[in-house]
């Protein structure tokens, strides 16, 4: 009798048998078995399916981590960058400064050359801070003796009248040297000291026709007169700057009208006012050239007057 296989279905309307026959159960086992197979090795390649997306997922954060630093570290570079450039750009607009400075700085030194007279005569090897050192002893120089040496007009805004010189006496109608210049001014013209100094005389001079008169005594010998004034501003003994004002113009003394009259003296001896009235800082030289009666080399001994005796 040939081997079958029955298999019985149970379900809520009763029992069901099917036969098969023998070979018909093999493959059924077969494809049990295989199903079986089938369900554990899914099973087993879920499960490393499982761990290959959970280790892809591990690669993908670190990527992402690795990503954010690089794009962190980018930003680093950007912002150093950016800062880099700031801190060029300053310094490039300090340097141009620093080169438009030294430009101006070479412009005002060359034009304080030319205005000391000094073009040509410094060592052309010079740094400007030389330069600079040299010019500011030589200014500070030459202001000091502008204002030692009597220089510059003692009244404003006026014409002159006689010069230095022999001239023809208002008062007595004959020829007498004139010692001095005068300034035909109104009465109460404001009179100004020509140089530093203290005051000598202030006040009415008997017998010389100067009438109210002021004496400035100066450095290195020289002395100032203001003849003629109505009224004076300063008493003896009194020191005086350069520019102060003194007193005022007038009639006084032997006079023909309102006027300033004005002298520069050297030891007691009359020089014409004239090459000290026109001496400044734009002219420094001139005086020394000019003034021939006064021993100026031993005043250059004490200070130079120009650069190439300093040398």
């Amino acid at each position: 009798m040939r081997q079958k296989f029955i298999i019985t279905l149970t379900s809520v309307r009763g029992s069901r048998q099917y036969t098969l026959s023998q070979v018909a159960g093999y493959l059924l086992a077969l494809f049990l078995i295989l199903a079986a197979l089938s369900f554990f090795v899914s099973n087993l390649l879920l499960v490393k399916t499982r761990e290959d997306l959970s280790g892809l997922e591990l690669q993908k954060q670190a990527l992402e981590d690795q990503f954010s630093e690089a794009l962190g570290t980018q930003q680093l570079y950007l912002e150093r960058l950016t800062e880099l450039s700031n801190h060029f750009a300053e310094t490039f607009y300090e340097r141009s400064q620093l080169e438009e400075e030294n430009l101006r700085l070479d412009a005002d030194l060359s034009e304080l050359e030319s205005l000391l007279g000094f073009m040509g005569e410094l060592p052309p090897q010079a740094t400007a801070a030389e330069r600079s050192a040299l010019l500011k002893a030589a200014s500070i120089q030459r202001l000091f003796l502008l204002h030692s040496i009597p220089n510059g007009l003692p009244i404003k805004g006026v014409r002159m009248g006689d010069r230095f010189g022999s001239r023809l006496n208002p008062v007595t109608k004959r020829r007498s040297p004139h010692h001095g210049i005068d300034f035909p001014a109104p009465t109460g013209t404001p009179i100004y000291a020509t140089a530093d100094g203290i005051v000598e005389q202030a006040g009415f001079d008997q017998g010389s026709g100067f009438g109210n008169l002021i004496v400035l005594q100066h450095n290195f010998g020289f002395k100032t007169y203001f003849a003629h004034l109505s009224r004076l501003s300063v008493k003896a003994g009194q020191y005086v700057h350069k520019g102060q004002k003194i007193g005022y113009s007038g009639n006084t003394g032997r006079s023909t009208g309102p006027h300033l009259h004005y002298e520069v003296r050297h030891l007691y001896s009359p020089i014409d006012p004239i090459h000290f009235i026109r001496w400044g800082l734009d002219n420094f030289e001139s005086l020394f050239t000019a003034v021939e009666d006064i021993p100026w080399e031993s005043l250059s001994a004490m200070y130079p007057l120009n650069q190439s005796a300093q040398q």
